[in-house]
């Protein structure tokens, strides 16, 4: 459904202000593509269903990793840890090898490479994909899934990363 409103948009400056004000939870999707690792930051992330397992990101339409990890034929999605900030700073950085050291990682199933230390990882065979405004949704069938820890995650707010602190 798309909608057909009465009046002008909001401001895109305001808009991402405004949006700023919701933390969300920090994952990276990682892909193998012609031989080569892929990757980059999302706080996009959600489950979709639960039969079939399914779940989205968004990517930006401009993003010059897009158009290899469109080509992949499956992904892994690394769900960040609280003390992992820098790692999502590092995927989120243009013009760096995000897999290089300091980046530890190991392949996982069909070589999609998975990323050390974090708290789940869900690899996934691509579903669909939409595009919506300046991103693509990205909707993936989850095949695999390892949690290796229930620590804290790290969430994204007002711009920077943070920890959750639980209400006593």
């Amino acid at each position: 459904m798309t909608a057909t409103l009465p009046g002008r948009a909001v401001d895109g400056e305001l808009f991402r202000r405004a949006l700023a004000a919701h933390a969300a939870g920090v994952v990276v999707i990682t892909a193998q593509a012609e031989g080569i690792p892929v990757g980059l930051t999302a706080t996009s992330f959600s489950s979709v269903s639960l039969e079939p397992p399914l779940v989205s990101f968004y990517v930006d339409r401009a993003s010059t990793t897009w158009p290899r990890l469109r080509s992949a034929d499956h992904f892994a999605v690394n769900v960040l840890t609280s003390d992992q900030g820098e790692l999502a700073a590092r995927f989120a950085r243009k013009g760096v090898d995000r897999f290089a050291e300091p980046t530890r990682w190991r392949p996982g199933p069909h070589a999609t490479p998975l990323l050390t230390d974090v708290s789940v990882h869900l690899v996934c065979l691509p579903y669909t994909s939409v595009k919506v405004g300046d991103h693509v949704l990205v909707v993936g069938l989850v095949t695999e899934a390892a949690v290796h820890g229930t620590g804290r995650p790290l969430l994204y707010h007002q711009g920077r990363f943070g920890r959750f602190i639980p209400h006593p």
